[in-house]
């Protein structure tokens, strides 16, 4: 007898599986049909039943005749999956950390080396969290547990080989065949989405693709980080309502400690906190909605792209993703304990290896694809819809669209002058020269005006000179860095920031609770 004992997700493919899997699945709830689907997955192919699956999943399955449990990730992480092993050789496990922390035989200690990794990277990257002893189940991977013994193997990596035999128009067609693709599995035809909108080409394409109705963005009175007006333009030129979250710095402050609590791991990408705020805002008018993440990573979406060649071979010796903002030396200057083995370069070490052979570029969306995506943008995206009540779905990360990107030549990805080239010529093919191929923003907050503003900075003053700030970090060169910002050094609001919702996390679970 298998028990589906945990999961969420969705999966996309479920009218082909139902018929591959002999399951009528007729009359049932979504819950139900997946339910259904994924235990005769498992009982049909056991642990090569992702191979079959297209979608978002993290889930446990219990074989009571084996009494053996089977956990499994997606292949990209869009969903976590965690895991922690007691004194006494019980195997708790949830695809929420909270899920472990209540359950009996978890101690709860701080694990102090992650501090390091997240005041360079600004994100819990890799298996380890701040938990000490839970560990992530990384993207890809599965996790068998029987008579005490633990095994888990890497199932799904990713994996380039460039085909130079087509076009750039060519390139082009194929993700635009297979987006069309997505959008007739994304969702059943009983449901009613909305689409966030950024002024960005991936939120514009997902929306123009999509039956969306409705689209959903963030502004600002500082009109510089506003893209609301952008994002309204291609909203009425796609003819779909558009409503906006305009976010205030007195409400962004205020829902930091609630979105470092749900987000159950530190987080600071200043970025998750307006995305917290817009799902709040959109989950009151629908509870699906889809989003556009992944094709930077999987297409060369990030500016910093284009300088690969320039890095060539040094790549591996600096390169740990999209983040890198405290050099070794700071580090040891500020942290009351330093270790100097812990250090994020390991963590890529061998997605180096792996990408051997393969050009710069590749290899910088090879780390990017699975340290990034898995440690910042996708636990950002589960953790605050999931709070929020609302369902997201990304289109744009798929095994099958994933497959195009690494295929295409870096030559159709990044060029001196433009990213995601062969991407924006197929999105050019539903929308504007001036929308598809507008230079790339990113998701920007007004965050290094707001720090450095009395009116709203008080709580990180407190923090920065809190006895357990103390305990981490030396005071004085905690001071130095705000007093330095605040003076006008504004590149430092990542530092601040960075040491500011570790604090407060760190408050939220240790102090608090």
């Amino acid at each position: 007898m298998l028990r589906l004992e945990t999961y969420r997700g969705h999966i996309r493919n479920w009218q082909a599986l139902s018929q591959e899997l002999n399951v009528n699945v007729s009359g049932l709830s979504r819950e139900e049909r997946e339910q259904e689907l994924l235990l005769k997955a498992y009982e049909t192919w056991g642990e090569a039943m992702p191979e079959h699956l297209y979608g978002m999943f993290a889930l446990a399955i219990w074989d009571e005749e084996k009494q053996e449990l089977f956990c499994l990730r997606d292949q990209f992480g869009t969903k976590p999956f965690y895991y922690y092993l007691t004194k006494n050789g019980k195997l708790l496990y949830g695809t929420m950390i909270r899920d472990i922390l209540s359950q009996e035989g978890f101690v709860k200690e701080l694990n102090l080396d992650m501090l390091q990794i997240y005041l360079s990277l600004t994100y819990v990257a890799g298996e380890e969290t701040f938990f000490k002893g839970v560990k992530k189940l990384m993207p890809g991977h599965w996790l068998k547990f029987r008579n005490g013994e633990l095994t888990i193997q890497r199932y799904w990596k990713p994996e380039f080989q460039p085909d130079n035999s087509k076009t750039l128009d060519q390139w082009a067609e194929e993700i635009h065949e297979t987006v069309q693709q997505m959008f007739l599995e994304i969702k059943t035809e009983d449901e009613t989405a909305e689409s966030f909108l950024s002024g960005g080409v991936d939120s514009s394409y997902v929306l123009a693709m999509s039956d969306a109705k409705r689209a959903d963005s963030c502004g600002y009175d500082e009109e510089r980080f506003d893209e609301s007006k952008i994002a309204a333009k291609t909203a009425e030129l796609l003819h779909v309502e558009h409503s906006v979250c305009n976010i205030q710095p007195e409400e962004y402050f205020s829902v930091v400690p609630y979105v470092m609590y749900e987000m159950e791991q530190p987080l600071a990408d200043a970025s998750a906190i307006v995305f917290t705020l817009g799902c709040q805002a959109t989950a009151k008018h629908t509870k699906l909605c889809y989003s556009g993440e992944g094709a930077d990573e999987f297409f060369g979406g990030y500016n910093i792209y284009r300088n690969a060649e320039r890095y060539g071979e040094n790549l591996k010796n600096f390169y740990v993703g999209n983040t890198n903002i405290m050099k070794e030396e700071e580090k040891q200057k500020l942290l009351q304990c330093y270790n100097p083995e812990i250090l994020p370069i390991h963590l890529v070490k061998s997605i180096y290896e792996e990408s051997e052979g393969l050009d710069p570029m590749t290899k910088m969306c090879n780390v990017d694809i699975q340290i990034w995506l898995e440690g910042d943008i996708y636990l950002n995206v589960d953790k605050m819809s999931t709070a929020a009540g609302l369902e997201i779905r990304m289109p744009l990360t798929d095994r099958r669209v994933f497959d195009i990107a690494s295929r295409m030549p870096s030559k159709f990805k990044v060029n001196a002058e433009q990213n995601k080239i062969a991407f924006r010529t197929a999105a050019a093919k539903v929308l504007p020269e001036e929308i598809a191929f507008r230079k790339k923003l990113g998701f920007i907050v007004p965050i290094r005006i707001w720090l450095a503003d009395d009116r709203y900075n008080a709580d990180v003053k407190a923090k920065f000179h809190s006895e357990y700030a103390g305990k981490f970090f030396h005071l004085e060169e905690l001071e130095k860095i705000f007093a330095e910002y605040v003076g006008g050094n504004s590149d430092l609001w990542r530092k601040v920031w960075t040491i500011y919702t570790f604090l407060v996390w760190y408050e939220e679970y240790f102090i608090k609770r």
